[in-house]
């Protein structure tokens, strides 16, 4: 389980009676679907005709751009972690990267799942220096942090650390 116990209100839709604003919230997706979509390779190279992963990064970018209901990209989520339950290593954890981003939609701390995941995945996919790998991974997803958000979830980040594997102790750029 990624999702926290105790919840941060920045990271919760004001609808929901947080902070979160729809345009911050649509941030949150986007940066996760970039994660995800770094990683995607470690998949489609095992399963290149299973397109469920892809086609969760491409809902939840629609999804940000008002063309897709948050149901929808949710169920799109849910169906690329379906496509990662009978895979092992790299190809896996970016499956479940893909299906953590589309469901960003629905709640917003999915973010750090997808990042996560990706991280794993990147570890995984590594022949060897697997720590190296993650830690790169980690870089180069802060590098693509919107300045929006950026705060929030590097502060989610250290406050979530151990529940998402302790993949988030890289540098900060």
């Amino acid at each position: 389980m990624i999702l926290p116990r105790e919840r941060d209100p920045r990271l919760i839709t004001i609808r929901r009676g947080g902070l979160l604003t729809d345009a911050d919230h649509r941030l949150h997706g986007l940066w996760a679907a970039a994660c995800a979509e770094h990683v995607l390779h470690f998949f489609e190279a095992e399963c290149p005709s299973d397109t469920r992963p892809r086609e969760a990064i491409e809902s939840i970018r629609a999804w940000a751009q008002g063309s897709m209901t948050m149901m929808a990209s949710r169920a799109a989520g849910g169906h690329a972690m379906g496509a990662a339950r009978e895979l092992t290593g790299a190809a896996r954890h970016a499956a479940y990267a893909a299906g953590q981003a589309a469901c960003v939609a629905h709640v917003a701390e999915h973010n750090l799942g997808a990042a996560a995941y990706a991280i794993k995945a990147a570890r995984a996919g590594a022949a060897e220096a697997e720590d190296c790998a993650g830690r790169l991974e980690c870089a180069w997803q802060r590098e693509q942090l919107p300045e929006a958000i950026r705060d929030v979830v590097i502060e989610d980040q250290r406050r979530r650390n151990d529940i998402c594997w302790r993949v988030f102790e890289c540098p900060l750029p």
